[in-house]
């Protein structure tokens, strides 16, 4: 599956922003996916996941309550929504999927995911 990212932009602390990530090929369904970003001089951090199969979804705390996960499915496409940004949450965000079965534990690892799109930059000015 190839992903593609896309939907980062400037906002300002206290705006929205919603990401997207449209895959090709296989049914994005079929694979568990995520989202990570990245800021400058940091490593790569979990955000959230949606599990493959029944949808269940999970979130790092730090966006907890504020950002959501979700899927078109007739689009094949997934999406991350981002409400109340706060200029921490600059960076780049990228998706990510796998086909393998992985207990809950393991889909925030960034080894866990073998398809990963190119990232898409967001700014959030206080």
């Amino acid at each position: 599956v190839q992903l593609q990212a896309s939907g980062g932009g400037l906002v300002q602390a206290g705006g929205s922003l919603r990401v997207s990530c449209a895959a090709s090929g296989r049914t994005f369904s079929s694979y568990t996916v995520a989202w990570f970003r990245q800021a400058p001089g940091k490593e790569r951090e979990f955000v959230a996941r949606m599990r493959r199969g029944n949808g269940g979804t999970a979130y790092a705390d730090s966006v907890k309550g504020r950002f959501t996960i979700s899927m078109d499915s007739a689009k094949n496409t997934m999406y991350l929504q981002m409400n109340s940004l706060k200029p921490e949450d600059t960076a780049v965000y990228y998706c990510a999927a796998t086909m393998k079965s992985l207990i809950s534990g393991l889909m925030s690892s960034v080894r866990s995911y073998d398809y990963w799109g190119q990232g898409t930059l967001v700014t959030v000015s206080s």
